[in-house]
């Protein structure tokens, strides 16, 4: 595996994504632990369906990756920090057919957050 993935942490210790995902079912989990191997092992080049990245500027290097297992749908976003680090920001059930602002926004402000405090 040549790339790598991290999860967003805030300055308390907390890991929203880690957490997000250990709350899950068990076997929701086995898939979307699933899902992050493909994309440690594949990179960007995982692409759709699978790795979409975020239109628009306001939002530019963000991605989510979507997940679906049975009847829920998975979104993890993240962000590529350097040419081999993926860092996991923000995960939600997806509930509506478009992304919701307030996911990006999240996603958007720890990434910002994470630039900030590891540049």
């Amino acid at each position: 595996m040549d790339w790598q993935i991290e999860f967003y942490e805030f300055i308390s210790g907390e890991k929203p994504v880690f957490e997000f995902i250990k709350n899950l079912p068990t076997k929701d989990k086995a898939k979307v632990y699933y899902e992050l191997e493909l994309l440690e092992e594949y990179g960007v080049q995982l692409g759709p369906p699978r790795a979409i990245k975020i239109e628009g500027e306001r939002y530019k290097g963000l991605w989510k990756l979507r997940i679906r297992f049975g009847s829920n749908s998975y979104r993890i976003f993240y962000f590529l920090y350097t040419r081999k680090l993926f860092v996991l920001l923000h995960a939600n059930i997806k509930k509506k057919n478009k992304t919701d602002k307030n996911d990006l926004e999240i996603s958007r402000k720890r990434m910002l957050d994470y630039k900030e405090r590891f540049k």
